[in-house]
């Protein structure tokens, strides 16, 4: 497939790893030029080492929680790319888990500013120039949570379904001016954040890694036929396809890459 990205200016925020990182890597494989942002300039460091053979890829530390932060990184890639032709959103945390009633407003507030309040902003310092231009293609990562929530991270679920909502409202405000915006929904991918949860279920339940991966498969995520996390570049070829020539009809919609965890047909 010729995914006609050659000389594309591209935003890649979470890049340090997981999803950001290997959707960077793919946008650079076919020939984008990168600006790669996350929070740590020594984990940006490394990737950029790692990751500058395959292509122009520069780095800028940023909180996304911090409009000035998110201003900085915007001047910057505009400064370094000229035109900013994609922005793909990978940021986001997990939250605070466990039960409703015992979640405080800091709790919610830290969900929604990440995960929600993060892209705004981003999609807001970029979104004017690719007026300008009269073309952009945005991707938002979502999650299987935004759809079919879980009652024990509901901050972090109801944060990933206003990034759906706001996927939709932003195709129906900027697709006719020819931004193309668009979400994908991944499921239990293997990242740093995932990591965390099974060697924390491991400690809990005083088994190995792989027995909590197995062990959360079978009581929480039934639904997910395939039986394994996913690789966090299956994520990010369906976001390359996104960016691409390919997908120059699709505009509002949500790729799951679930495994088949969301068990209904909808949305």
């Amino acid at each position: 497939m010729e995914y006609g990205l050659r000389g594309q200016g591209a935003v890649v925020t979470g890049g340090d790893s997981g999803i950001g990182l290997e959707t960077a890597r793919k946008l650079l494989g076919e020939g984008a030029r990168v600006v790669l942002s996350d929070k740590s300039d020594e984990a940006l460091r490394q990737v950029a080492a790692q990751l500058s053979p395959l292509g122009d890829i520069v780095t800028f530390s940023a909180d996304l929680t911090q409009p000035g932060e998110v201003e900085a990184l915007c001047r910057s890639a505009l400064d370094h790319l000229g035109q900013v032709h994609i922005v793909a959103h990978c940021a986001g945390i997990t939250g605070a888990q466990g039960l409703f009633h015992e979640q405080s407003d800091k709790d919610w507030m830290e969900a929604l500013d990440t995960n929600l309040m993060s892209a705004v902003r981003v999609l807001r310092g970029f979104i004017p120039s690719m007026l300008a231009q009269r073309h952009g293609r945005i991707v938002l990562v979502s999650s299987e949570d935004g759809v079919q929530p879980y009652p024990d991270e509901l901050p972090y679920c109801a944060s990933k379904a206003a990034l759906l909502n706001l996927t939709k409202g932003l195709a129906k405000a900027y697709s006719g001016q020819g931004i193309l915006v668009n979400a994908v929904s991944p499921a239990f991918i293997e990242t740093p954040m995932t990591d965390a949860m099974m060697e924390k279920r491991a400690g809990q339940d005083g088994t190995s890694f792989d027995e909590a991966v197995q062990s959360f498969l079978k009581q929480e995520r039934p639904d997910l036929v395939l039986g394994r996390r996913g690789r966090a570049e299956e994520v990010a070829a369906a976001i390359l396809f996104l960016c691409s020539a390919g997908a120059s009809f699709c505009t509002g919609t949500n790729i799951r890459v679930d495994g088949g965890s969301v068990s209904t047909m909808a949305i």
